[in-house]
């Protein structure tokens, strides 16, 4: 099965509402209490807490433009420990990594 772009069927389905969501999602990126690796580690956290695996694929990558390390990656999942156990760990790090580790970034 061909997985589609949530965020393009989002588009489709309910433009107005995607509209809407993407000017929260400038606004948040345009706040300045934060530098963009900051915002990006804090995403990936976040989503590794919150279960969401489509979202890890897109956060690593914008991570690692904005200057974050592998190594801070990794930690930043490493810490979901607290939160979730193992759980965060064993579904994501790996996962997190591979995605860091491609030249094409």
């Amino acid at each position: 099965m061909n997985k589609k772009n949530p965020i393009e069927i989002f588009k489709k389905e309910a433009p107005n509402v995607q509209k809407a969501y993407a000017e929260v999602i400038n606004a948040l990126i345009e706040s300045n209490g934060l530098d963009a690796k900051t915002k990006q580690l804090i995403y990936i956290a976040m989503k590794v807490v919150t279960d969401d695996r489509n979202a890890i694929k897109y956060h690593v990558p914008m991570a690692k433009a904005a200057g974050a390390t592998r190594d801070e990656i990794k930690d930043t999942i490493i810490l979901s420990l607290t939160v979730n156990g193992l759980k965060g760990i064993s579904n994501y790090l790996p996962e997190a990594l591979e995605i860091f580790d491609k030249k094409n970034l």
